[in-house]
């Protein structure tokens, strides 16, 4: 539930289409809602500008479908649903909550689109420096799509072949906000962030051979860039760089 959800709530009262407490049964669970095993926060939307998301791994797949299904009967909202980290049984039981969910295997995330708005101002730019980074990039763009913004995907295009980078230079500055995943020793972030004039977001990837060490080279390779515009979140953490895009995006 947003600002605007409250809005039309308290509107509806003052028009007298609501009586006060119909408009207490809305906001009832206000801040979050108790069922047991989770608190679904349904006040996150209003502070924070987006919902909460539902990370798939760790929880069965029962757990993750009651909690959907709490996000949906929200009265009064309409945000879109996010599961993250899942796996195909984790799908099945959210479909059994709704014939909306789709089903993103690439990236492991599980959607219910309820709005299309785009509450952004720019475009963010997901580039991928390998093929193997894709799947992280993915959880990113769709995260950043889900969350109302414009998103433009540029995979492969890495430092073993920085001419297919340059192909699309047009459409690197073009954006609002860039987030740049890459694996192996994660250098494109630093190049990206020499040719631009905005916030690159480097998500490091646990992509590489035995000296990577599952991602920590690529992170310790872009906490130090040299690139004073980039900035980093987690080994792997497509989801975390969408919603700091979302955020500046929104500024």
């Amino acid at each position: 539930m947003n600002e605007q959800d409250i809005l039309r709530i308290l509107e509806a009262v003052g028009a007298g289409k609501l009586t006060p407490r119909q408009a207490m049964e809305r906001l009832k669970h206000l801040p979050f809602e108790d069922l047991g095993f989770a608190k679904v926060d349904h006040h996150r939307p209003l502070r924070q500008g987006y919902a909460e998301a539902v990370l798939g791994k760790g929880k069965t797949p029962g757990q993750v479908a009651e909690i959907v299904r709490a996000m949906l009967r929200a009265k009064g909202s309409r945000h879109n649903v996010l599961v993250t980290r899942a796996d195909a049984k984790v799908y099945a039981a959210v479909r059994r909550v709704s014939r909306a969910a789709k089903w993103h295997a690439l990236s492991g995330v599980v959607t219910i689109e309820r709005s299309r708005a785009i509450t952004g101002k720019g475009t963010i730019l997901v580039v991928s420096a390998g093929t193997s980074d894709i799947p992280v990039a993915e959880e990113a763009a769709i995260t950043a799509r889900m969350l109302g913004n414009r998103v433009e995907r540029l995979y492969d295009v890495g430092v073993a072949g920085l001419h297919r980078l340059f192909e699309h230079r047009e459409l690197v500055t073009g954006a609002r906000v860039i987030i740049c995943v890459a694996g192996m020793e994660g250098a494109l972030p630093s190049v990206v962030g020499g040719l631009v004039a905005v916030p690159v977001i480097a998500v490091p990837t646990s992509a590489g051979y035995g000296a990577s060490f599952a991602g920590l080279a690529a992170l310790l390779g872009v906490l130090n860039s040299c690139a004073s515009n980039v900035s980093v979140v987690n080994i792997d953490n497509g989801f975390g760089a969408a919603c700091v895009a979302s955020c500046i995006n929104r500024l």
